[in-house]
């Protein structure tokens, strides 16, 4: 019971420090106002803010915004703006003599914070975390008034959407003014074998006081159960008004070692002394693990050669927009580990620390990702994904004074992650003709670009030369904070980077869309480690890596749907995820799982068969995931988009198709078999039979070579609907938890019908409040600030928020003809 203690109280004293990495952090989310105006001197103490409106942080001001076809598609048809908010925050009599921090984990964007009324500084980009010495400015023993401007004026600055607001956490930081300096623990593993390994750790003093210190620092590794394991004390003299820092490693016998299927993670818990008295002390989760990357043989994680089976993730979810909280992120990695997916790349930013922490914690490898833009803007889509005229707004504004400064904070912040086994410095900044170019362009057709280049060479372009003097200056910056793990980028012209020195600077090269390159650039480069940065669906991309020993994994774009990079109104974003808005499996997510889970599965899909006058089901799936080539439709047979619908004409001729790892599978309608069994096909990954429709059940059943069973699935035709049940839910959540509840349209026998979009009103009473609502329908850009909403394939989501307070929470949900639900969550 004591080992179980301590944990808890390890894993808690983590989750407040290891942020900054010292001092005693509190979250101050909650209690602020907000305007959505740029209003004269809202930065003084006397400001009146009482109209201002109350929220508490995260907050992300777009989402909430109107839906219109006037906005950028690239932001999902939402607005931007210029928002300002106002805390008032009592700083203790106590905590005079000590130093006072404000701790930002993300801000979109062009921020500007003030304590009192003075400036403490400005940051342009909205997905790096900061930290501001505030103490000049405090008052102790009294309220002190922290506000923030937020400048997103330019709301059409990204491809994708980016949200608007204090969209993370915010923290109140106290220290003694000798502490350990932000982010200033570092540790990392080598030299690992099952038998033994090295824990290297770096740990920062900052002393801001006006006197030398001779500071003693203790650093012990804990291990998984709570076991002191090594320690290490040394000494470090650090004069006033300087840094000073210790290097030192410990050994570990017989090693936990952290991989996919048991994320073990040790702690180090570095206590800082001044005279015996402790003056700061902080604990920094750390896994021991080994990464090995071959030009030939791949990649391998602890010695165990595998395949990367990666997804890209954009930072929002849905209705919920930019501020996501940590449950949902659990629940979202859980579901993507469902499918077989093993690697997350953070597209094309840093994202919350959250996001990494569960890596850590469920065992998902990340490739953390810094820029998608470097000193030029890109094409920001206005009217529709690559349709129209675009905009170029951007972050390139500002990259030749932050550039390098976020890209180290980034690697600083994140890199006692142990799920963190690269770094990228870019995505698609090598874009052909946007902006750069260079001659080769003109003999596009041999070279084999796969992305559109948008013409030929063009000498008044940027030089493509560039890029490998910015590659290896911003390569240089990430070796200064962390040698452990390698620099890679995702290369959109892999055959116009050839040209430059842009791919020599990075230890691994990423290939977006270019799997017709694997081969030729591994013989011509030899020695250059090759895998899928970005790429579609289509099983040929999958097996380009699964059959090719040299390419180590891919990484799909996308994992999850995303808001922004929409196609025409009405769209509300990319729609190409394993993964839907509100994070259930779509069809092709089920697909991925055939390819890429060990654990055998089977599904079913179904669609009118291929010809003349049997496109309208599949036709608008295809509408939203492939706009330019939608009317291909006969060509796109069999479908890795087909959804468990068995409700057609009696005698339509309807395409059944089956995801399966299985070798073989049969389909029985009614317990009679309606398809013979057929072996999987390893043309498409997927096995189908044509049948005339007969109302009842559908089953597929997946066989061994022997004709043993080891999966079974089934869809049933449904009648009109009828009752609203609860699908699934937390059962209980704590104070300012998450609760997310799915709902489903049944009909009479309980049968879910998936045609339903029945219109459904929430209403809450107690101890909470509503998020959002959110059936992942792409095109339905209806109001998402409300508490109405349509389901959509006859199921919804409610992202439902505990308030301080204990107690229930009361939720119904109503729809005119159906029959209502209720239910309750405990808030502990």
């Amino acid at each position: 019971m004591k080992n179980l203690v301590l944990i808890a109280l390890l894993f808690f004293s983590a989750q407040l420090s290891a942020q900054v990495s010292f001092g005693q952090p509190e979250l101050i989310n909650q209690g602020w106002r907000f305007t959505l105006n740029d209003q004269q001197n809202a930065e003084s103490p006397d400001f009146k803010d009482n109209r201002w409106r109350r929220v508490n942080l995260p907050h992300d001001w777009s989402v909430k915004g109107q839906l219109s076809p006037t906005l950028a598609s690239c932001t999902g048809y939402l607005p931007g703006g210029i928002g300002w908010y106002r805390k008032t925050l009592n700083i203790p009599e106590s905590k005079k003599g000590e130093k006072v921090y404000l701790y930002f984990e993300g801000v979109y964007n062009q921020s500007e914070v003030f304590v009192n009324g003075k400036s403490l500084g400005k940051r342009p980009n909205g997905y790096i975390s900061f930290m501001y010495d505030a103490t000049p400015h405090i008052e102790y023993g009294k309220d002190n008034v922290i506000a923030v401007r937020v400048d997103h004026s330019q709301s059409a600055d990204s491809r994708w959407y980016t949200g608007s607001g204090i969209y993370r956490n915010v923290w109140v930081v106290y220290a003694n003014p000798i502490h350990i300096a932000q982010w200033g623990v570092y540790a990392y593993s080598n030299n690992v074998t099952k038998k033994q390994a090295t824990v290297n750790f770096e740990v920062e003093i900052s002393n801001t006081s006006n006197a030398n210190s001779t500071l003693s620092i203790n650093n012990e590794l804990i291990s998984p159960e709570g076991k002191v394991v090594a320690k290490k004390t040394q000494k470090l003299a650090v004069k006033a008004g300087e840094s000073g820092k210790i290097n030192a490693s410990i050994k570990v016998s017989n090693p936990q070692l952290w991989s996919l299927e048991s994320p073990l993670l040790y702690q180090l818990k570095t206590t800082v002394t001044d005279g015996g008295k402790i003056i700061d002390q902080t604990t920094t989760k750390t896994g021991i693990r080994s990464y090995t990357f071959d030009p030939n043989k791949g990649f391998a994680l602890n010695g165990e050669w595998m395949k990367v089976k990666g997804v890209c993730l954009h930072h929002d979810a849905g209705v919920l927009g930019s501020a996501v909280p940590r449950e949902v992120w659990k629940r979202r990695l859980l579901t993507l580990k469902e499918v077989g997916c093993n690697a997350i790349r953070t597209s094309h930013n840093p994202q919350s620390p959250d996001l990494y922490d569960l890596c850590d914690e469920l065992g998902l490898l990340v490739l953390d990702e810094a820029f998608d833009e470097w000193e030029y803007a890109k094409r920001k889509w206005i009217e529709g994904w690559n349709v129209g005229t675009p905009g170029f707004q951007g972050a390139f504004d500002f990259f030749e004074e932050w550039g390098e400064k976020d890209l180290a904070d980034m690697v600083r912040r994140d890199r006692n992650h142990t799920s963190i086994f690269a770094w990228s410095i870019g995505n698609e900044v090598d874009y052909p003709n946007d902006p750069y170019s260079h001659p080769v362009l003109d003999g596009r057709s041999e070279t084999g670009f796969t992305q559109p280049i948008f013409g030929g060479y063009k000498k008044d372009a940027p030089d493509a030369m560039r890029l490998g003097a910015i590659a290896k200056r911003l390569v240089a910056v990430v070796k200064q904070y962390d040698k452990s793990r390698p620099t890679t980028a995702g290369l959109a012209g892999v055959a116009m980077s050839n040209e430059t020195e842009y791919p020599g600077a990075l230890d691994i090269a990423g290939y977006n869309y270019t799997e017709n390159r694997y081969d030729s650039d591994h013989q011509k480069y030899p020695n250059r480690v090759i895998y899928g940065s970005e790429n579609r669906h289509e099983l040929s991309a999958w097996k380009s890596v699964r059959d090719k020993e040299h390419i180590f994994g891919q990484f799909l774009w996308t994992g999850i749907d995303y808001l922004g990079e929409s196609g025409r109104w009405p769209s509300r974003g990319f729609y190409s995820g394993l993964l839907d808005f509100g994070g259930f499996i779509k069809p092709r997510g089920y697909y991925r799982q055939s390819l890429w889970s060990d654990k055998p599965m089977a599904y079913l899909g179904t669609y009118p068969t291929p010809g003349k006058g049997a496109k309208s089901q599949m036709q608008d799936v295809w509408s939203q995931l492939d706009a330019e080539n939608a009317g291909n439709y006969e060509e796109k047979t069999p479908s890795m988009d087909a959804w468990p619908i068995w409700n057609y004409s009696e005698g339509q001729l309807i395409r059944v198709v089956c995801y399966t790892n299985a070798a073989k599978a049969k389909l029985e309608l009614n317990g009679k078999v309606v398809g013979q069994t057929k072996d999987y096909d390893d043309n498409t990954g997927i096995i189908y039979w044509d049948i005339p429709y007969e109302t009842g059940k559908l089953e597929v059943i997946g066989m061994d070579n022997k004709n043993n069973e080891i999966s079974r699935y089934a869809i049933q035709s449904s009648a009109q609907p009828y009752a609203i049940i609860l699908k699934s839910t937390d059962q209980s959540i704590d104070k300012n938890g998450i609760a997310q509840v799915v709902i489903q349209i049944v009909d009479e026998k309980g049968i879910p019908v998936m045609l339903s979009d029945n219109e459904i009103t929430c209403q809450i009473s107690g101890p909470g409040r509503l998020l959002g609502l959110e059936a992942s329908n792409n095109q339905d850009m209806s109001d998402y600030t409300d508490n109405v909403h349509r389901v959509f394939h006859g199921q919804m989501l409610a992202y439902i928020k505990s308030t301080s307070e204990s107690g229930d929470i009361k939720i119904r949900f109503i729809s005119p003809w159906l029959k209502s639900l209720e239910t309750t969550i405990m808030v502990k």
